[in-house]
């Protein structure tokens, strides 16, 4: 399933079943011809940036932004983390039941983006956790040697 943004405005979801039943056909690069409904439609990719995976597309004689968002796209931003959005993460969740190994800050304390905040072991592995983002610690949740479960809070800022 993909999700399309068009414009900003308007969402659509696409299965791949509807894509591969299509009927289009490339005329030269970057225009196409396509049949829907018995009606002939004219398409061009304008500018394609694959890694935004943002694109602008004339259709007949109307120019569209059109943005395109796979599974794996989606997942990522379930999670919070898509690409080039700005960090207002305000805490941490344990992302796995475990074992409260070291906490590496205390209250009040500014952090950076990156820095080591809490090691949580599960299944037997040490799991550093890192701050998404600068700015101060507000309270800390959880002690060391402390048993969490999923998504139980570890870390609050400010």
């Amino acid at each position: 399933m993909y999700k399309i943004k068009v414009n900003s405005s308007y969402n659509f979801d696409v299965s791949e079943e509807s894509i591969e039943t299509l009927d289009i056909a490339e005329t030269t690069p970057n225009n196409y011809h396509v049949l829907q409904d018995s009606t002939s439609i004219k398409a061009s990719i304008l500018d394609a940036d694959f890694n935004k995976k943002q694109y602008t597309v004339k259709v007949n004689s109307n120019t569209y932004d059109v943005n395109i968002n796979d599974v794996l796209d989606q997942q990522i931003e379930a999670l919070g983390f898509e690409i080039g959005a700005s960090k207002k993460v305000n805490d941490i969740k344990a992302p796995m039941p475990g074992l409260i190994l070291e906490i590496n800050v205390e209250e009040g304390q500014t952090v950076n983006e990156d820095d080591a905040l809490l090691i949580l072991e599960a299944m037997k592995m040490e799991n550093v956790i890192n701050s998404p983002r600068e700015g101060v610690i507000k309270s800390i949740s959880v002690k060391q040697g402390e048993t969490v479960d999923k998504n139980a809070l570890l870390i609050e800022f400010e």
